[in-house]
């Protein structure tokens, strides 16, 4: 077949690295430019630079919406679409161009986490498991039909570091596995089902703000969603933010006041936590490891040198 491929970042990367080691003939790789995102320039790997170290005519777009890279797809005359990480819509005339359409590799078990930093948010929320979707796309963003997945199961320490490690290892299998099944004829894609569909929108340095109503364990997730290199999820103390790069859930329960500074238990210093931690039922955070803006990081014991006075939202 003749593949032109939409992708981006790492994602993108490891998608082309399949085509290209496949048996398929990759016609024309389509990808953003770079960005100064915060979370665009985490796992970054370069797809322009990959296509051009193999001869693959490649294409800088933000969207795909000019004249000039329809008349180029249409010279191209691909067999199929592959995306991955495609920051923006792809339009009808595009993703149905192609004689097979357009295969679109997400990092999520769709119908679930479908959109943007499905890792993160399937953390934060506790799943048990995380793994990457190929579906054909259809008019619905990450909706279409799916043709395969495959999962792997969240530990209970994980970072959303691990679990890229873990869900990034699955898209060259993945890609090359949807390619077979879709040259061969023996592709079955099966409808989403579309009761079970969530959708996430792009994180932001916002949604790392720590809030203290909420319980320590979803807190402590919290954490562990914004680990290195992710910006770090981030509270504030007599005024100066603090990023919180280790926590955990406290073995006793605390009552109080949400985000007093309460206690040493082990090497930490516990946090009272949870909209109802007035009742003394709750477990609190214990912060292990917190980092000032400037890059000095702190074990808490070292920062919190008295009990008292509360951690707050804003400064």
């Amino acid at each position: 077949m003749r593949v032109v491929m939409f992708g981006y970042q790492t994602w993108g990367h490891r998608t082309l690295r399949a085509l290209l080691d496949s048996e398929h003939e990759v016609a024309l790789v389509v990808t953003h430019p770079p960005s100064d995102h915060v979370y665009e320039r985490i796992w970054s790997d370069s797809v322009a630079e990959l296509a051009e170290e193999h001869g693959v005519e490649v294409l800088l777009r933000n969207r795909p919406d000019d004249e000039e890279l329809m008349s180029r797809l249409k010279e191209a005359d691909p067999d199929l679409i592959v995306a991955n990480n495609w920051r923006t819509w792809i339009p009808p005339e595009i993703f149905r161009l192609p004689r097979h359409g357009t295969l679109n590799v997400h990092d999520s078990l769709l119908p679930a986490y479908a959109g943007f930093s499905p890792l993160i948010w399937a953390l934060i929320n506790g799943e048990r498991e995380v793994g990457v979707t190929a579906h054909l796309m259809d008019d619905e963003l990450d909706a279409g039909p799916i043709v395969l997945q495959r999962a792997v199961p969240v530990g209970p320490r994980d970072t959303s570091t691990d679990l890229f490690h873990k869900t990034v290892a699955l898209i060259e299998p993945a890609v090359s596995e949807s390619l077979e099944l879709i040259a061969s004829g023996r592709a079955e894609p099966r409808p989403q089902d579309r009761s079970k569909a969530t959708f996430f929108h792009k994180r932001s340095i916002e949604d790392g703000r720590i809030d203290w109503t909420w319980p320590a364990e979803d807190l402590d997730r919290l954490v562990r969603a914004q680990s290195d290199p992710y910006p770090n999820a981030f509270t504030f103390h007599r005024g100066q933010r603090l990023r919180v790069v280790g926590a955990r859930v406290s073995e006793g329960r605390y009552g109080g006041t949400p985000g007093r500074i309460f206690i040493r238990e082990g090497d930490g210093v516990v946090i009272v936590a949870g909209a109802d931690a007035r009742y003394g039922r709750n477990h609190g955070l214990v912060l292990e490891r917190v980092r000032t803006d400037d890059g000095t990081e702190y074990a808490a014991a070292d920062w919190f040198t008295t009990m008292g006075g509360y951690l707050t939202s804003h400064p």
